[in-house]
């Protein structure tokens, strides 16, 4: 028995020894031509699959994922930030990318295989070994719930279907798709949002609440994965010159928003006289005035959907922007759901 025990011990000693000494070798073949043996990618996509699915629980709050707000915003990030690897319904993933060990799957095939928090993981987190980058920003889990919004869409997309949603223009010939590069338009235009929007209108809009944001994304002081990465391709020369086009564009007319008018009303008071019980301000003792601040922006006509979003980002602190944002930090913090739903139906149909 005695002697067993020291067979073991040499053995332990030993093995990490001669696990090193392969290493330095230098036989262990690190080439992506040779591909995996088929045990081994087998092993490494069952480990993959059992850590994504331990750690897939859904927390906080999970919008609707039918919500078709969600999905511009997602699918133009897609465009930007995944297509380049996995392709799209628009056009295929690239021989150079399916070079890769292992290659991006074409994920129209993979998406249903997995649960919504399953994705949420992925997208989150990210993948080891894979190339698979975490989402850019921890902190903005709604952003990652609009991308698994978009992900459980995309199977059922055709070329055409994706153009729409990501804001790609322009069509090839003879049936093939030659989509030009995505633009600021290609989430912002006017003609693309309407009151359940997730993305803000910005024509209009004060020159220096836009450039300040614009700052604010390129500084990584305003949290969004989606809005860093696109200002990220973007000089910052041209950030003034971005936010003088759109404060000088004239906010097209549409509908107004139907909402309860109970709920306008509820907004109005709130807008106009502030809570002084819990401390909260009155919207338009600083926006929408005549002679406001130039870096608050204008509410007035902006999308329902988008100011609950934000609202709710100030209300968790996750909201960032320029020297003013811990003001409205503090002015909401005290709003109740139905507070935050009213002031926004106020001003989106303002």
């Amino acid at each position: 028995m005695i002697i067993r025990w020291k067979h073991l011990i040499v053995l332990v000693v030993l093995a990490p020894l001669l696990g090193l000494a392969v290493g330095w070798s230098g036989l262990m073949s690190v080439r992506a031509s040779t591909g995996h043996w088929a045990v081994t990618d087998w092993f490494l996509h069952w480990v993959m699959r059992n850590s994504v699915s331990a750690r897939a629980v859904a927390t906080g709050d999970v919008p609707p994922l039918n919500d078709p707000g969600l999905v511009p915003g997602a699918a133009g990030h897609f465009e930007t930030g995944c297509a380049v690897c996995h392709g799209s319904p628009a056009q295929p993933r690239p021989d150079s990318v399916l070079a890769m060990l292992p290659p991006p799957p074409d994920l129209k095939v993979v998406v249903p295989e997995w649960t919504d928090a399953e994705l949420f993981e992925i997208v989150k987190h990210g993948v080891r070994f894979t190339g698979m980058p975490a989402w850019p920003v921890q902190s903005r889990d709604d952003e990652v719930w609009s991308m698994v919004a978009f992900l459980r869409k995309l199977p059922d997309m055709d070329a055409q279907a994706y153009i729409r949603a990501s804001g790609l223009h322009g069509l090839g010939h003879a049936g093939e798709v030659s989509p030009l590069p995505i633009t600021c338009e290609s989430c912002h235009a006017e003609a693309k949002l309407n009151d359940g929007s997730d993305i803000p209108r910005l024509a209009g809009q004060s020159e220096a609440y836009l450039l300040n944001s614009l700052k604010a994304y390129a500084e990584k002081t305003r949290p969004s994965g989606i809005m860093q990465v696109a200002v990220g391709a973007l000089s910052v020369e041209g950030l003034p010159k971005l936010a003088a086009y759109y404060a000088n564009q004239t906010p097209a007319a549409r509908a107004g928003a139907v909402h309860d008018p109970i709920l306008i009303e509820k907004g109005r008071i709130l807008a106009e006289q502030g809570r002084r019980a819990d401390k909260i301000p009155a919207c338009l003792s600083c926006h929408d005035k005549a002679d406001a601040n130039p870096a608050y922006p204008k509410l007035s006509g902006q999308n329902s959907a988008y100011l609950q979003n934000q609202l709710a980002l100030f209300q968790s602190g996750g909201r960032g922007g320029s020297e003013y944002h811990h003001l409205m930090s503090g002015a909401a913090k005290e709003l109740t759901a139905d507070d935050i739903s009213a002031v926004a139906a106020y001003f989106s149909a303002r």
